[in-house]
């Protein structure tokens, strides 16, 4: 396989290359107001042959960006962005709009893989720092057709009380429960196919559903071509297999969504550990299955 390149913009941004194609861009340190909760954001995300997998801040939720790791209840604060879910009164404007601040140096490593490393700190809209966070991305070529991300993160607690990361459905809003590594998809994906261990349909098909993966298929605008995304989520993950918040009838989204419908309890000084794979592929539905088998070797790998 051909070796990743890195490129750095210090202080704002990486970009992970495969030939003359830019697979990503990692915005580490956005310069996004604070109702939308800054928090680091992949953007664009290409596919080998160069076609664009992803939309950032569209009109309908500007705080939807590429793929990002948001948590839209964590205790009474919002790191998701825009209004938060108050059962009864709907979404409502709060001032707890957090951040998820880079902090530190940025990690960088090239080669057949390219990863990239750094840690954030979680604060809220009134300055308290909820969580220290250790976060490393890493994207390899898993064929002439795929390349897989793999993100992996670790949460402590450094509030000195308890904190339960929730969703929408926790607090009362029937399947909702989105939160956790979000990946929101071209406005031509509309009306595209989710794909799942033995299912198959739009979002309103699968959506709450439990799954180790799920993929979305998707044709794009300006070229005769179909691509895919999938997740997976490790088996090692709170909650696993994760209750899948996927939309696709008004746009397109995929989400392993660990607080789907139960709360995960971080306990003060505790450390919660989340483990995803992530395939894009130049490809459709026949690719899912061999791809989510790619990823998983790539999580667990055999050991000999």
């Amino acid at each position: 396989m051909s070796a990743l390149r890195i490129t750095h913009d210090i202080g704002s941004a990486v970009t992970v290359r495969d030939g003359d194609v830019d697979l990503f861009t990692y915005v580490y340190q956005p310069a996004t107001v604070p109702v939308e909760s800054p928090k680091p954001y992949l953007h664009p995300i290409r596919t080998r042959r160069g076609d664009v997998v992803s939309l950032f801040r569209p009109h309908d939720h500007v705080w939807h960006k590429g793929i990002a790791w948001a948590l839209p209840v964590v205790n009474d604060e919002n790191f998701w962005g825009g209004p938060t879910y108050v059962h009864g009164q709907f979404y409502v404007q709060l001032p707890n709009n957090g951040v998820q601040q880079h902090d530190g140096a940025v990690e960088l490593e090239t080669g057949e893989r390219a990863t990239v490393a750094h840690g954030l700190r979680w604060i809220t809209e009134s300055g308290d720092v909820l969580f220290a966070e250790e976060r490393a991305l890493t994207a390899e070529i898993v064929s002439d057709e795929a390349w897989a991300l793999t993100f992996d993160t670790q949460l402590t607690n450094v509030s000195g009380a308890p904190i339960a990361i929730g969703s929408p459905t926790t607090k009362g809003r029937e399947n909702a429960g989105y939160g956790g590594l979000f990946w929101r998809g071209p406005r031509s994906f509309t009306d595209g196919t989710l794909i799942a261990p033995g299912a198959s349909g739009a979002g309103d098909d699968v959506r709450g559903a439990r799954f180790e993966w799920m993929g979305f298929v998707g044709r794009h605008d300006d070229v005769d071509a179909t691509s895919l995304v999938l997740m997976l989520d490790d088996a090692a993950n709170p909650h696993h297999p994760p209750q899948w918040f996927a939309r696709s009838e008004e746009f397109a989204a995929l989400n392993p969504a660990p607080f789907f419908s139960e709360e995960v309890v971080v306990a003060p000084g505790e450390t919660v550990r989340f483990r995803y794979a992530v395939g894009i592929a130049d490809g459709g539905a026949d690719a899912a299955e061999p791809l989510a088998d790619v990823l998983r070797g790539i999580l667990q790998p055999v050991l000999v």
